[in-house]
């Protein structure tokens, strides 16, 4: 009895016990794990994949952090190397950790549905496979994703025919959110009609805007958020407008490296009438089921463009066109001009044209750029042919086919012609001109008709704040001038630039003059030193067009 072990341990290590819960089998606690020669480790490991228990204890070590349960009981001062301690986490794959056991399964050993990737999976998927049809969408549309479209409205737009802004619809908007997304999966909710309101154009006339109501907004961004998934994926590389990372001067800069570095001698600047307002329904839902084939979702699309507009508290029908204005709007006019322009053109320009094309699209603005005459005007006559058959027109005053590009100054000049005309394209006038060393060069300057129809603008604000506060004036007049020059600040442009802060200053001088009739107190001293103050010097902003297109497409083409 002497010599036998009385403390509770056995004398067969823990790690060679053969039967559970025995004394010296742990289950928990500071466990062991035998170790395994190297020979025979490529054989367990491989093994691993047929048996979810084979390679338990391959390694001879844990592949998580240890805590001993009880500390060492021999005598009264533990030894060190008796001591509890616990075991650091061995290196692991963390991505495994957050996955289930199996892809199958729980890791209580029920079975499970497969995990979802998300939005991601979507895109994924939409880049894997460009024919495949998504049958089920609307899941996406989860509280969270309402949530987050909530927020990404603009906060001071106006409301729609339920009169409720964003301040209103925040008071309680978690509720209203989780209502809302269980309205949408019931099939519950109904899509309010838009508020017909209009703004004036550059030309005097009014363009109608189509404000949808708050709860609509939200819904359409989230749809948006989806459909972007998909879409950004297929649309082509001259695509711009109302995409993520495809802003006016991303088009400017494809269209200047166009011209200058590509054989281009004749443009189309084309210009559709009235676009927004002549969309087929028929075709923009066909159109959407090459890629959409979730009948839930494809209802919600139908839900708004059958909303109708309401104009004086009188609702009419849409029966074509989609909202200008609408959230959703914007995507499913890319969709439409996908199929209609984007696919025909790329086609045609590899099957038709004898020498080189370039094409730049920002919404339904786009311009055609073409080395021989003949194809240009063979593609002017089949983009008309093409457009009727989708119930759209050119407009006739606003499509026009140039002589414009590297050769057509010296080639206008040899037939005593004038020289080339210029067109319009975002904001800016591109005209044909020359480098101090004779070289072809590219100029963009302000569009006239911008210019002036800004200064129109300002001089109508500064009536009606005439009498205000100099220095608040002088703020406001601040956020404008830098707001024009965030746009218009490009390379070559800066007499312009000049042109429009000195035109400024002479309205805000003529609308102090006329706060009083002692027009001798505004001396120009006085009012130099205001315009020091409140106008900020101009100044090129913008990169040259050519670098940052390298920057941002290495290797790549965005005309093709």
């Amino acid at each position: 009895m002497s010599n036998e072990k009385i403390s509770g341990e056995s004398d067969i290590p823990p790690t060679e016990s053969e039967t559970t819960r025995m004394v010296g089998n742990f289950l928990h606690g500071s466990q062991e794990i035998p170790t395994t020669s190297a020979a025979s480790m490529a054989a367990d490991r491989s093994v691993k994949a047929k048996s979810r228990t084979t390679d338990v204890h391959v390694a001879g070590k844990s592949d998580s952090s240890i805590v001993p349960v009880k500390p060492a009981n021999k005598g009264d001062v533990p030894s060190l190397a008796e001591s509890a301690e616990g075991r650091g986490l061995t290196k692991e794959n963390t991505d495994q950790l957050l996955l289930d056991r199996t892809p199958s399964r729980h890791a209580d050993g029920h079975p499970s549905r497969p995990r979802s990737r998300g939005l991601a999976g979507v895109r994924a998927t939409a880049q894997k496979d460009r024919k495949l049809k998504f049958t089920n969408l609307l899941h996406h549309l989860t509280p969270e994703l309402l949530e987050a479209s909530f927020f990404a409205l603009k906060k001071p737009a106006a409301p729609g025919i339920d009169g409720e802004t964003w301040q209103d619809y925040a008071k309680d908007f978690k509720q209203r959110i989780i209502d809302l997304h269980g309205r949408i999966h019931r099939g519950a909710y109904r899509a309010k009609p838009s508020k017909r309101t209009y703004i004036p154009k550059a030309d005097g006339k009014l363009r109608p805007l189509g404000i949808a109501a708050l709860e609509d907004k939200i819904v359409q961004q989230g749809v948006r958020t989806v459909l972007e998934c998909i879409y950004e994926e297929d649309f082509l590389g001259f695509s711009y407008g109302f995409r993520p990372g495809r802003s006016q001067h991303r088009a400017l800069d494809a269209l200047y490296v166009g011209i200058t570095q590509r054989r281009v001698n004749w443009i189309i600047d084309a210009d559709i009438r009235g676009f927004f307002d002549n969309i087929s329904h028929e075709w923009m839902m066909t159109f959407l089921k090459h890629r959409i084939a979730d009948p839930r979702l494809l209802r919600l699309l139908k839900k708004w463009l059958r909303a109708g507009v309401s104009e004086d508290g009188e609702w009419s029908p849409t029966e074509v066109g989609t909202p200008q204005g609408a959230v959703i709007s914007p995507l499913l006019a890319n969709v439409f001009l996908h199929y209609v322009l984007d696919l025909w053109i790329d086609q045609w320009r590899e099957r038709h044209a004898k020498g080189e094309v370039i094409v730049v699209r920002y919404a339904d603005d786009f311009v055609i750029g073409f080395r021989e005459e003949t194809d240009a005007r063979n593609c002017l006559a089949a983009l008309k042919d093409r457009f009727t058959k989708f119930s759209l027109e050119l407009h006739p005053e606003k499509t026009r086919l140039i002589e414009f590009g590297r050769y057509a100054q010296t080639n206008r000049a040899r037939r005593n012609e004038s020289p080339p005309e210029t067109f319009d394209f975002l904001g800016f006038t591109h005209i044909c001109g020359k480098t101090r060393k004779g070289a072809f060069a590219l100029h963009r300057r302000t569009s006239r008709k911008k210019f002036q129809a800004k200064l129109a603008a300002v001089k109508e604000e500064l009536r009606r704040r005439r009498h205000h506060d100099p220095a608040e004036v002088g703020a406001w007049l601040n956020r404008v001038l830098r707001g024009w020059c965030q746009y218009y600040a490009v390379p070559g442009n800066y007499e312009r630039l000049n042109q429009f802060r000195q035109s400024v200053s002479r309205l805000w001088q003529r609308n102090l003059r006329r706060r009083s009739q002692r027009r001798g107190r505004q001396t120009w001293a006085r009012f130099n030193h205001l315009c020091r103050r409140w106008l900020p010097s101009v100044k090129i902003l913008h990169p040259y067009p050519n670098e940052r297109f390298a920057r941002q497409h290495p290797g790549k083409s965005r005309m093709r």
